[in-house]
Parts: structure tokens; C-alpha cells; sequence
């Protein structure tokens, strides 16, 4: 699979990851349920970025994860008016689709 996934698709994954660490740091202490959310879904999408470099036989399996989790953390920040959370719920909101053309590309259901 790993000829199939693209650069693009990895950036994805971090910049959401990063935007979600960001966020998850900006948040703590005020906003628990943020920053829980944020720390959940950095850590998958750092996952996402490695099993994509290497091109793991997996991918569609972590993405679909990473589509529930996107979607929850942007579902989160988008509540709160602060940059650091809107960053991060469009970050969010990005990297989801992006790992929905993956699945459709990868025939998982």
C-alpha cells in the first residue's frame, strides 16, 4: 500500500497531530474535555503518519479510527471561539476527509 499513500496524505496526518498537540497544551487545566479529546487524536494521527510511511498493511484499518476520532475532537474545539481550538477543528476536519479517500480508495468498509 505504500506506493498508493502520498506525501500529502502524511503532512495531513501531522499537521493535525500538531495542531492537536498544540491545542491539547493550549487547553489544559480550563478546558479538560478539549485537551483530552486534542491528546486522543495527536496520538492517532501520529500512529496514522508512521503506519502510512511505511506503508503498513493496516492503514485502512487505523484510518477509519482516526475518522470517529478527527471527528470528535473538531465536534469539541469548534465550541470554543479560541484560534488554538479553531486550528485544530479545521486541522481536524481536514485530516478526516483525507483519511476517508483512503478508505475509499482501500475498498474498506
Amino acid at each position: 500500500m505504500a506506493h498508493k499513500i502520498s506525501q500529502s496524505s502524511i503532512d495531513i496526518a501531522v499537521r493535525c497531530a500538531y495542531e492537536c498537540e498544540h491545542c491539547a497544551d493550549s487547553c489544559l487545566g480550563s478546558m479538560p474535555e478539549c485537551a483530552r479529546l486534542c491528546i486522543d487524536c495527536a496520538q492517532i494521527c501520529w500512529n496514522s503518519a508512521a503506519y502510512m510511511s511505511r506503508g503498513s498493511r493496516f492503514i485502512p484499518q487505523i484510518v477509519k479510527s482516526c475518522i470517529e476520532i478527527c471527528e470528535a475532537c473538531a465536534k469539541e474545539c469548534e465550541k470554543h471561539e479560541s484560534e488554538h481550538c479553531q486550528k485544530c477543528a479545521q486541522a481536524c476536519r481536514v485530516a478526516a476527509e483525507e483519511y476517508r479517500k483512503i478508505v475509499s480508495v482501500a475498498g474498506v468498509a
